[in-house]
């Protein structure tokens, strides 16, 4: 995954025969941090399995864009003040979703990817070219 907004990014096995790596899952946390607040919190291991099913279904080399993953309270309140797509009790805040971007795939292919998955939530976003995945009750939406 990369970051455009702190440019970092990360290439890291999280999970082997099985087994979830703890460091590595610490260090995908604290990469999907809050990016405005620099706040962490674990990232749901159901997330990060749908995203990564969903990256192996599209056959990509390319690294997700990480737009948004973790939300503190403050950021989720502000972004909530300048759009009505932004959910009060959004999953963000829980550490249960992520905004994705690739540039290699459309929007309506990583839907149809992470959907296929059956883990959790996918939204769709045209307009603003990103999906939305969370490890919630399975159902999708976004046009």
């Amino acid at each position: 995954m990369t970051s455009p907004r702190t440019g970092e990014s990360i290439d890291t096995i999280y999970w082997i025969e099985g087994d979830y790596i703890r460091d590595a899952v610490r260090e995908i946390s604290l990469f999907m941090r809050d990016w405005r607040t620099n706040d962490v919190h674990n990232i749901d291991l159901r997330t990060i399995d749908i995203m990564a099913a969903a990256h192996n279904l599209m056959d990509v080399n390319e690294p997700y864009m990480l737009l948004s993953g973790y939300r503190s309270p403050k950021t989720n309140a502000m972004l909530r003040s300048r759009s009505s797509g932004v959910a009060r009790n959004s999953l963000h805040l829980q550490g249960e979703a992520a905004d994705l971007r690739l540039n290699s795939r459309s929007v309506g292919q990583m839907f149809r990817a992470a959907s296929a998955c059956r883990g959790g939530g996918v939204g769709k976003y045209s307009g603003s070219n990103f999906v939305h995945m969370d490890c919630g009750p399975v159902r999708t939406w976004g046009g």
